[in-house]
């Protein structure tokens, strides 16, 4: 039986993939101000991006439903065997939501926690995309994200704290140190928990860092995938690409954009990169 691929958009899937093997995108749900909106079907990136200029009020988000992975569940179990690849369990109830819905639904489906978020979760669905290619099962593929788990790295960069600190991520002594000396803290995503692991004084050297940060994790990139992304920052991306085909060869490079879930805790001004095997 043939696999389809179901996600969260805590998981910013480059948007070929998604088009290319119909992947399902399961919207957690964003609030601003008094108007609640569906991740990627009410709002775009670019509307949240352009909102945030004007609003100065930290969004919040809702989890993605049992209701919402219920329906996309019954829609194709019947002809597929399902994989479901969701953000942390650590930071939104949304894979809590998917095993429940699973629990109540007859047919073969795996819930997969990818314990980090944004680029991160979304290297496992770029390692699922490419085992649709072979004749696997849905188990054997559980098996095979599971198998790439210690490689999977995901570095990002904020323009202010602000957002982390309202949204708990970092405590207020630390967002308000960072923001005062004009540091651009560089975090990581281990286990569910977002790591400190280097600050950074001044903008230009933020792009330099966080390919060293890369570069120091694996022996080899000639076989790995990468992931760069951003937000708002456009001319942050151009950079962070430019220097990253000037000094690595990878496998794979794809471009994803910071979605509004995740940009609505980090703010929209974001700078990321992910690798793995």
């Amino acid at each position: 039986m043939k696999i389809k691929l179901i996600c969260d958009s805590l998981c910013d899937v480059p948007k070929e993939l998604v088009e290319k093997y119909d992947i399902e995108v399961i919207p957690l749900t964003v609030i601003i101000g008094d108007k609640e909106y569906k991740d990627g079907l009410d709002i775009s990136n670019e509307e949240f991006y352009e909102m945030m200029k004007i609003n100065k009020e930290v969004p919040k988000t809702s989890q993605a439903t049992y209701i919402q992975f219920k329906e996309a569940f019954d829609k194709y179990v019947e002809e597929y065997e399902i994989v479901c690849i969701t953000g942390s369990s650590k930071s939104s109830g949304t894979y809590q939501s998917a095993v429940m819905a699973k629990n109540d639904t007859n047919g073969e489906i795996h819930i997969f926690d990818t314990l980090t978020l944004s680029l991160g979760s979304a290297q496992y669905i770029v390692k699922a995309c490419e085992l649709l290619n072979t004749n696997i099962s849905s188990k054997e593929m559980i098996q095979n994200l599971e198998d790439i788990r210690e490689s999977v790295n995901l570095f990002f960069v904020v323009n202010t704290l602000e957002y982390l600190k309202r949204s708990g991520r970092v405590s207020v002594t630390t967002a308000t140190i960072g923001n005062m000396l004009h540091l651009k803290p560089v975090f990581s995503v281990k286990d569910g928990n977002i790591l400190l692991i280097d600050k950074i004084r001044g903008k230009k050297h933020v792009v330099h860092t966080m390919i060293n940060l890369i570069k120091e994790k694996y022996d080899n990139l000639e076989d790995k995938n990468i992931i760069i992304g951003c937000g708002v920052n456009e001319n942050d991306f151009c950079a962070l690409k430019k220097e990253l085909e000037e000094t690595l060869k990878a496998k794979s490079v794809y471009r994803a954009q910071g979605g509004v879930c995740i940009c609505s805790h980090t703010g929209p001004n974001i700078l990321a990169i992910s690798c793995s095997n």
